[in-house]
């Protein structure tokens, strides 16, 4: 009996609760926003320079090697010109300078593409965020209503399937964004989702009222994460 072969016990409580821990730190990781990437600065500087020669782009000693003339006259115009600035000039250039991969010009240049893209990371945003709540969740009840119990009557428990969460959430977190990103996400829900199912169960036998809580507890987790 499959039943007879599974750790009970505090014990094994406490290891799937290590196990629930780790996965927790490493979608919490996982989930941490991606350090923003910026265009070279030389390269920046160097096509800055060569497209917009004159005196306001030099020091005062290079100032009379400008050979073109009216340079800084024309500068000077385009200052004045309604709605143009050094500025908006510069973000103009950030923007050329940057891939075809980088998400802003891409966005500006496809709205559609935009506006489809970030329903998507919306989508999986909210997803990692439910699944951060769910685990956090259960550990906490594990540790303060679970594990009481267990001390007074031993449960059916399967640390394996913690283990498996917490090797699917490191596989993510090596991932951070593509398909495969999106299908550990998933298997990491369904995993969870087995856990907390089998719990109930396993207190679906336990004979005391005592346990009452500890499943309804379990219930209202499960409820989140199946909202998604």
């Amino acid at each position: 009996m499959e039943v007879g072969r599974l750790m009970a016990g505090p014990a094994a409580l406490l290891m799937s609760i290590r196990h629930q821990a780790g996965a927790l730190h490493t979608l919490q990781a996982a989930a941490a926003p991606h350090p923003p990437r910026s265009p070279p600065q030389p390269s920046h500087t160097q096509t800055f320079s060569a497209g917009r020669p004159g005196p306001a782009w030099h020091s005062p000693g290079e100032e009379t090697e400008v050979s073109e003339p009216g340079g800084a006259q024309e500068l000077e115009e385009e200052r004045k010109a309604p709605g143009k600035s050094p500025k908006e000039g510069e973000e103009s250039g950030d923007l050329s300078s940057l891939s075809p991969g980088e998400p802003s010009p891409a966005r500006l240049a496809r709205p559609g593409l935009a506006r489809q893209e970030t329903l998507r990371e919306t989508a999986l945003r909210s997803k990692m965020s439910r699944l951060i709540e769910a685990t956090s969740r259960l550990v906490q009840v594990e540790q303060t209503l679970l594990l009481p119990l267990l001390q007074q009557h031993p449960l059916p428990l399967h640390p394996k399937d913690s283990i498996e969460f917490r090797n699917i959430c490191s596989h993510m977190a090596l991932q951070r964004e593509g398909q495969q990103f999106e299908r550990d996400l998933h298997e990491a829900h369904q995993c969870l989702k087995t856990i907390i199912e089998k719990l109930i169960c396993s207190l679906a036998v336990f004979p005391s009222d005592s346990c009452i809580p500890v499943r309804s507890a379990l219930r209202q987790i499960l409820q989140n994460l199946l909202a998604m």
